[in-house]
């Protein structure tokens, strides 16, 4: 009488080996864009939120300059140019966004302009009006 086997053989181990490591291959690149995509909001958020407080201290003196300039997060660095009628915020990356600049600028004859002047490789071009958040995205 034979004896029933028990376990796997050789061949199907590496099979199984083989799919878990084709999946972690497809998998793992997704992850970290989708991680780097969740640091961006510190950019885009900390500069819609200086930009509201420009806007308050315009309502009460009349002019950008002297105005407030928030503070850095533990991801981007801010900077504020700013005159009596005009101001430009720059979020720069530092750590693993560092491959990241964003401005966000108001100027009387154009408005509010959302630019992305630098890009991780590999992310697509950048943009003179919109801020890039997604590997791939157009400049719309």
């Amino acid at each position: 009488m034979a004896m029933a086997s028990k376990g796997f053989t050789l061949i199907e181990l590496m099979i199984t080996i083989a799919i878990i490591a084709i999946l972690s291959a497809i998998a793992y690149p997704n992850y970290a864009d989708y991680v780097l995509r969740g640091y961006l909001v510190d950019a885009t958020n900390g500069m819609a939120s200086e930009q509201a407080q420009l806007e308050q201290f315009y309502q009460d003196n009349r002019k950008y300059a002297a105005g407030p300039c928030g503070g850095n997060t533990k991801n981007f660095t801010f900077t504020c140019a700013l005159t009596d009628q005009e101001y430009a915020i720059t979020a720069t990356g530092q750590g693993p966004v560092s491959a990241f600049i964003y401005t966000y600028t108001y100027t009387v004859g154009k408005g509010l302009i959302k630019a992305t002047t630098r890009l991780k490789d590999g992310w697509g071009s950048t943009c003179d009006r919109a801020w890039i958040v997604k590997k791939g995205q157009p400049c719309a």
